[in-house]
């Protein structure tokens, strides 16, 4: 069980995978008030970033679960790192379709809504792990400009302007589904360039380490094309947050 190849090796160096960056991962830690012992699930919790730091920040506790072994072992050692082990526990296992034994305080998947084919399948697979009263945690992309056409979309690395919808009609989305966004923090152009232009350095040294190995020709063909795609299009088109939301 695991991700596509190039991402545990493009994404192999970061510790946050989404366009999110330390501050705003504080940012949003502090706008939700987090109060020691809240209990939280993170499905799709990659490195572990986010719980290794509120528990060092906020005293959480907390469970990750990602279908990478890479980053689930990174996640391990960044609790080791900042003396949160008794805290927060990691898993590998597949995201998708996880229910929590323990109902929790709040409820995340932030980037990896595809676990349940999009935020409206994630939200209610969330809510099955969440105490009443409890927040969702979504991290979803959105348009910042809506594609002229759908080259343009698929240029952007998505298969159709349908994939994301603008801020407005996300937002409205939360709304049709009975649930209030109590807060947002939203990611600015910095940090898509902080989550993009560090894989190029990856890659690059990747290539430089494993010359004959069979993916290196993909790797070299993702290296060639992304930094231009994200100047062009990722960096200009999309937008991206976290939004936290109660249900009514």
């Amino acid at each position: 069980m695991d991700i596509p190849r190039i991402f545990t090796i493009s994404e192999s160096e970061h510790r946050i995978h989404n366009p999110f960056t330390p501050e705003k991962y504080a940012t949003l830690g502090r706008v939700l008030r987090m109060k020691p012992d809240t209990r939280i699930l993170d499905l799709g919790s990659g490195s572990g970033e986010m719980l290794c730091t509120w528990a060092r920040d906020h005293g959480i506790t907390g469970t990750g679960i990602d279908m990478s072994p890479l980053f689930t072992m990174q996640a391990k050692l960044r609790a080791e790192e900042l003396g949160v082990c008794e805290r927060v526990h990691f898993m590998h296992n597949d995201a998708a379709g996880y229910v929590a034994d323990e109902k929790c305080d709040v409820a995340a998947c932030i980037g990896a809504t595809w676990i349940a084919g999009g935020f409206a399948g994630t939200i209610e697979l969330l809510a099955k792990s969440l105490k009443p009263g409890g927040i969702v945690l979504i991290g979803e992309p959105y348009w910042r400009q809506v594609p002229a056409t759908e080259e343009i979309a698929q240029a952007c690395g998505v298969s159709s302007i349908a994939d994301f919808l603008t801020l407005p009609d996300l937002v409205a989305s939360f709304d049709k589904l009975g649930y209030d966004v109590v807060e947002m923090v939203l990611a600015e152009q910095e940090g898509w360039d902080r989550y993009e232009a560090a894989k190029w350095l990856t890659m690059r040294r990747w290539l430089e380490e494993n010359p004959d190995d069979d993916f290196a020709q993909v790797v070299r063909a993702e290296l060639t094309i992304a930094p231009e795609r994200h100047v062009t299009y990722t960096r200009e088109y999309f937008g991206w947050g976290v939004f936290a939301l109660m249900s009514r």
